[in-house]
């Protein structure tokens, strides 16, 4: 049976803006600015504001974002070749990827018993003086305990790196949004994110100047100056036309970001099933729920018992990171919980564009497996 549900609607997400970005292709068109420009200037300065940093650096993805912070650092000399930075076992790949292709070495740490994000405790008892960094992932749009990991930080005189792919909009019990609880943060601007771009694109936020002038050096071939190359750099620039895209989707976040709280909050308190756990969480804000994640202890039978009732769903991520045929060097190490919760996981759908019709039948049709 086809799904009455999709997992995702990218076309019903977007079709409220088809004139506003017809007439942006047509501006752009006439800009002639196609790499770098205007629109690109104006949408970090938009996101800085929204995120409460003083930069912002458009990136041409979020993993891209991510390895920029770390090459950033390292021209710095803040981190060197080798350097230990401590990662969640539980996250997408991306996360790993960008540490390792940066020259550093990522150490693992299991997720809190009942939470998908990274333990505080256990990162204390990895912390040795070999590591300079922790990464925290905001998985699935849900902050990391913010403030006892700013004091880890500062408790150790580490860099608090965030990969807030995610987490858009999510706002600490302090005031802190994602973008600026650490000393850097990458984001994603994916077509599936909360807010998607209609191609790849990211970003990185700080409060360090010094840090975004090396990010926005390397970023483009290393040049501060046209064929004058200081360092060894890469071509990872915001495209421009995104950038304008990105500008209208950022002014209607607000009410987007309370839509996917609100359809979480009739998840959280109607469905009633014994064979679904739910995610731990408040309703706070510090949560914008891009992913709603399950947890069953037979997923294949609950997906397919979806699909006969025309639901969609996904699986973020089938396989953790240290079992992945590209990190070979890690698959003997052992984290039951990550395992435990790769096992179980299952996405439903959460979107703003859901009718109030289709949570409900989401609603039912779980409350009946």
């Amino acid at each position: 049976m086809a799904s009455k549900i999709p997992f995702f609607n990218i076309k019903a997400e977007n079709a409220s803006y088809a004139k506003d970005f017809a007439s942006e292709l047509s501006h752009f068109l006439e800009s002639g600015q196609f790499i770098l420009g205007d629109a690109v200037t104006r949408f970090e300065q938009q996101y800085a504001a929204f995120c409460g940093t003083h930069y912002c650096v458009g990136t041409s993805n979020g993993l891209d974002a991510l390895r920029l912070i770390f090459e950033g650092y390292k021209s710095l000399g803040i981190l060197k070749d080798g350097d230990s930075v401590l990662v969640p076992a539980h996250t997408y790949i991306a996360s790993i990827l960008a540490v390792i292709q940066a020259g550093l070495t990522p150490v693992f740490a299991e997720p809190s018993n009942g939470f998908f994000n990274m333990d505080v405790n256990q990162v204390e008892q990895l912390t040795t003086s070999s590591v300079k960094a922790c990464l925290v992932v905001h998985l699935y749009g849900q902050l990391v305990d913010v403030d006892m990991f700013r004091a880890y930080a500062k408790k150790h005189d580490i860099l608090l790196i965030e990969d807030a792919a995610q987490a858009h909009g999510a706002v600490s019990k302090s005031g802190l949004m994602a973008g600026a609880v650490g000393d850097a943060a990458a984001f994603s601007f994916y077509p599936t994110k909360n807010i998607g771009a209609l191609g790849d694109a990211g970003a990185v936020t700080t409060n360090d100047v010094n840090l975004t002038k090396a990010i926005r050096t390397i970023q483009n071939y290393g040049s501060t100056k046209k064929y004058h190359h200081d360092l060894l750099g890469f071509n990872m620039r915001l495209d421009a036309l995104q950038a304008r895209f990105l500008g209208l989707k950022l002014a209607d976040y607000p009410a987007a970001c309370k839509r996917r709280i609100t359809i979480a909050s009739r998840y959280l308190n109607e469905i009633k099933n014994s064979k679904i756990l739910l995610p731990a969480c408040d309703l706070d804000g510090s949560h914008v729920f891009h992913l709603f994640v399950v947890r069953v202890a037979d997923r294949n039978d609950f997906m397919e018992f979806l699909i006969s009732k025309g639901v969609g769903s996904l699986v973020h991520y089938p396989i953790p990171p240290h079992k992945q045929k590209a990190l070979s060097e890690y698959n003997n190490h052992k984290f039951p919980l990550t395992e435990k919760y790769h096992n179980e996981v299952v996405s439903i759908p959460l979107y703003p564009s859901l009718h109030e019709n289709e949570v409900q039948y989401i609603i039912d049709v779980l409350n009946t497996y």
